[in-house]
């Protein structure tokens, strides 16, 4: 950990990794003032990663305060794609990310398993701007969330590569299902896709961040197939390195928001017999800005 800050009452404090902080001294379950909502996004256009430790909230509570930071995205998987099948509580605007099976019937999406790095909505036009997720049920071990600063990741690019990129798009895609990279060979009809420039600029910040990630980006837009995929191989590379990275190891009732746009992030495995269950929401966000 790095030096604590105090502000409007919160107690700030860096974590010891290239992004995130532990906030301290806040109850989101209640109402926030003006001078702590101030204070929080603060910290968030710094850090990027904000973790809440110890947090008691229903879903009403995440959604309230999620819906400081923009208006909460309704979910993008179509009710019947979903494995949990429409009509639970909530379902348009919250998911539950869990293995756990009741009576037959999942009780979430995204179940078991490792998940790649990856940038919430970056498949579609106006990609999510925050996600939000809290921890209900965990395993033993695993089930990790990764971050990485796309920031620093932009920065260890080579410059021959940023001149190259430097008004290049790379097309998105998301099927739902796949946990590895999508073959756009197979055509993308019905198949959720969006091309955004490769570097963005933040509409807070005004950084430049590296804007692509191993399991959602298909293509360099306008390279052959080789080039864009070598291409695209030292870029995720790049991202994942360990110096730009941070591991949260979840404990129960921990509440985590991220910055879409200059963070991806990704889920380490877990064992398949063990229950995981975390409650996740969105906001809205708007149409990446070429750097």
């Amino acid at each position: 950990m790095a030096t604590a800050t105090d502000m409007a009452g919160l107690t700030v404090t860096k974590l010891d990794a290239a992004l995130g902080a532990r906030v301290e001294g806040v109850d989101l379950s209640e109402h926030l003032s003006p001078a702590v909502l101030q204070a929080l996004r603060a910290a968030w256009t710094e850090h990027l990663v904000l973790l809440f430790p110890g947090q008691k909230f229903v879903a009403d509570d995440q959604l309230r305060f999620a819906e400081n930071f923009g208006p909460i995205k309704r979910r993008g998987r179509p009710a019947e794609r979903r494995p949990e099948g429409p009509g639970r509580d909530y379902d348009a605007q919250v998911m539950f990310i869990s293995n756990i099976v009741e009576n037959g019937r999942p009780v979430g999406s995204l179940p078991d398993g490792e998940m790649w790095f990856h940038h919430d909505g970056c498949y579609k036009e106006f990609p999510q701007r925050a996600s939000f997720l809290y921890a209900i049920e965990l395993p033993s071990t695993g089930g990790n969330t990764c971050f990485a600063n796309m920031y620093a990741a932009y920065d260890k690019v080579p410059q021959a590569l940023k001149t190259m990129l430097a008004d290049r798009t790379a097309l998105h895609v998301y099927d739902y299902e796949t946990r590895g990279t999508f073959d756009i060979d197979a055509g993308l009809d019905g198949v959720a896709h969006f091309s955004h420039p490769v570097f963005i600029r933040h509409p807070d910040s005004g950084r430049t961040a590296l804007y692509v990630n191993p399991l959602m980006t298909a293509r360099i837009d306008g390279l052959p197939r080789d080039e864009s995929r070598a291409v695209l191989e030292e870029l995720f590379a790049i991202g994942q390195d360990k110096s730009v990275v941070y591991e949260h190891v979840w404990t129960l009732d921990d509440f985590l928001m991220w910055d879409n746009l200059c963070s991806m992030h990704a889920r380490t495995d877990f064992p398949a017999e063990e229950r995981r269950l975390l409650r996740r929401c969105v906001v809205e966000g708007t149409r990446p800005e070429r750097a």
